[in-house]
């Protein structure tokens, strides 16, 4: 991919590719991108392995595991069946150092730089005092095994961290470098980066998209499973948007460049993705948090255990006191929290990702899990947004000159009401001279056409400039558009939008597992109140201003209650920002709203809704599976080690085993069908 750095003042670099982001740390200092290798444990990372394996094979990375553990094997046999041999004296001595050499080294490094970096107690200092005091009492075999079985462990967590990343590398592969680009009717190849506004792309085929679009060919179906998580195939007619990362499936298209490189759809989704795994949750905070003071406190106890029952026991041995502490050390590592449930985080991302859905943070995957109201704007999200206009009214004016007026007025606006009126004056529009266009939020437009003033908008607009108009159009429950010519009311358009295929199963989902719902809209009563009872949706106000959106979210936040808000236009912004959980519908919504929403929706399905909830709640019960397992197990064998009821072997299945297990146990919500 074309990256181009940027630079500070004083020509520092500041920024890294998003690939060099996903696999790699920033600098602090520098705000330049470094490895995992150089740069591992940062204040932030608190547990921050380097999982970026390179080129490396899953083969490659457990062959000093495989070495370490066949040596092992042979020693073991050698002591249990043949003692007396060769197999002695500083020969075994020689054979278990070399055994311990592949799995102990990598970490016996990472101790020293944790020390030279002012990070004393990591759990690589655990590692290395307990297999180095376990041989310096004479215990190889369980020195060895506990190291052999870490490096395991940590070889495990590298491969679900990769697993994790898989959806996010997925979408890194979905933006191509170059692109077929039309100069004189000459077909050239050019770099994506370069390609600008207004020039013309052909695509052929099975070819992707690299740059946000109009269609200038008559129609084409496209792919768009790297942006919506769905592989249904998506028609689209001449002037309709298509965005990078599509695939062409059918003939050779033509499309004209509307968006820069770096400011496409799936560049903000790429980004999007990338900063949400820098978030962290409270829970993941929190355990971060303890680590750094538990593990000192471990290192101390197992001290005071090694040397305070000298002061209180008759026959006390060093070599079984020492023991006993190293056994407690092995117990206490902190990996499987520390590694499981940043892991299941990521997951629950991944897993949304792959379902077309972008959480901004891991933090926003527990407030899901909590949320008890949805509040959700009608149009363009519960209802396709796409309108017809079903009847033409007019008053003291002829039909041709109202379709005309008010359709070229609404050449000023990208409210899709307007767009159906556009459509069905079929031209008829052009050629009108429109000006003093103004916008009226939650009301219509006004401005000047060919010198007459013309209203357009809802019964709000006509109350607002004190217009009479016909009452039956209140109960109505269709979406009117009341129009006034020269402060005299002259009709109405009747427009009809459709509800989505999905919400009413979206709906049913979530009265299921309790949550209420909650319809806003700035549409009229009549028209809300007949969608809100198709539906089913418990509670429901239309004729609502911004303002009031946000008034009646506040309300109900007063109430305690955690909110979610669906929303899709320009409007629904503050009252995103709002709610605890601002959720954005993507194809359709506003670049504002997507900027200010917590959690986008790529493709407008309200039964998304539902399922990014379930991600939430399947992620949260796991993590707290992870922290319950590791707890338990860890407590139980702490207190036997302390005993002296515990061995290593016991030590290394609390730790090894039971971050393992963690680590199974998070990656499985990658498996999960939702």
């Amino acid at each position: 991919m074309a990256h181009q750095h940027k630079y500070d003042a004083n020509g520092k670099q500041l920024c890294c590719t998003l690939e060099e982001k996903i696999n790699m740390k920033t600098d602090k200092d520098s705000g330049c991108c470094t490895t995992h290798k150089e740069h591992k444990h940062s204040d932030d990372d608190g547990h921050d392995h380097d999982h970026s394996s390179g080129d490396q094979t899953t083969l490659q990375m457990f062959t000093p595991a495989i070495i370490s553990f066949s040596l092992l094997l042979i020693a073991i046999g050698f002591d249990n069946y043949f003692p007396q041999t060769w197999f002695s004296g500083w020969v075994r001595i020689a054979w278990y150092i070399v055994a311990y050499v592949p799995v102990g080294f990598p970490v016996l490094k990472e101790a020293f730089e944790s020390i030279r970096k002012g990070e004393i107690f990591s759990e690589f200092l655990l590692m290395c005092i307990a297999t180095i005091g376990a041989f310096s009492i004479g215990q190889f075999p369980e020195g060895v095994a506990v190291m052999l079985f870490y490096a395991i462990g940590e070889i495990f967590q590298t491969l679900a961290v990769q697993r994790a990343k898989s959806n996010i590398k997925l979408l890194l592969d979905q933006r191509p470098d170059e692109a077929t680009v039309l100069k004189e009717n000459i077909a050239i190849s050019k770099k994506a980066s370069e390609i600008t506004v207004g020039e013309i792309i052909q695509l052929k085929p099975g070819e992707k998209l690299a740059l946000d679009g109009k269609l200038l060919s008559y129609n084409a179906t496209f792919n768009t499973a790297a942006l919506t998580g769905e592989s249904k195939p998506d028609s689209k007619l001449k002037g309709e948007t298509v965005l990078a990362g599509m695939i062409n499936l059918n003939t050779v298209v033509q499309v004209e460049v509307t968006t820069a490189y770096t400011d496409s759809k799936l560049s903000k989704i790429l980004e999007m993705v990338q900063e949400a795994t820098a978030k962290k949750a409270p829970t993941e905070l929190f355990i971060r948090k303890f680590a750094k003071i538990y593990t000192p406190i471990v290192v101390f106890l197992a001290i005071a255990i090694c040397v305070l029952p000298m002061l209180f026991v008759d026959n006390y041995v060093f070599r079984d006191w020492l023991y006993r502490a190293l056994v407690f050390l092995v117990i206490s590592c902190p990996c499987a929290l520390v590694i499981s449930i940043p892991l299941g985080y990521f997951g629950g991302i991944g897993a949304a990702s792959k379902n077309g859905i972008l959480f901004k943070g891991s933090s926003f995957l527990d407030i899901m899990a909590s949320i008890q109201v949805v509040v959700m704007d009608k149009t363009g999200t519960l209802t396709k947004g796409v309108f017809k206009v079903q009847k033409v009214v007019a008053v003291d004016v002829s039909e041709a000159d109202l379709v005309k007026w008010v359709a070229s007025l609404e050449t000023k606006s990208t409210h899709p009401v307007g767009t159906a009126i556009i459509e069905h004056a079929k031209g008829k529009e052009k050629g009108a001279t429109v000006t003093d266009v103004e916008e009226i939020a939650g009301h219509g437009l006004k401005g000047k056409v060919d010198g007459n003033e013309i209203l357009a908008g809802n019964v709000k607009l006509m109350k607002k400039y004190n217009i009479s108009y016909d009452a039956e159009i209140d109960n109505t429950p269709f979406t009117i558009i009341v129009i006034a010519i020269n402060q005299k009311y002259a009709g109405y358009f009747l427009i009809a939008d459709e509800i989505k295929e999905d919400a009413k199963q979206a709906i049913e989902s979530l009265h299921k597992v309790n949550i209420k719902t909650v319809m806003l809209s700035g549409d009229k009563q009549a028209v809300v109140n007949a969608v809100a009872e198709e539906l089913s949706i418990d509670l429901a106000h239309g004729d609502l201003l911004p303002e009031n959106k946000v008034e009646k979210v506040q309300e109900l936040k007063s109430q305690n209650l955690k909110i979610a808000f669906v929303g899709d236009g320009v409007n629904d912004a503050p009252v995103v920002a709002l709610a605890d959980a601002g959720i954005a519908m993507g194809g359709l919504g506003s670049d504002a709203t997507i900027e200010t929403a917590d959690i986008v929706i790529q493709n407008d399905q309200p039964y998304k809704i539902f399922t990014a909830i379930n991600i939430g709640k399947k992620t949260k019960q796991i993590v707290w599976q992870n922290i319950g397992l590791a707890f338990t197990v860890k407590a139980i064998v702490l207190v036997l080690g302390a005993g002296g009821l515990a061995t290593m072997w016991e030590a290394v299945f609390a730790d090894v085993g039971v971050a393992l297990l963690a680590i199974l146990n998070a990656v499985r919500i990658q498996r999960m069908k939702f």
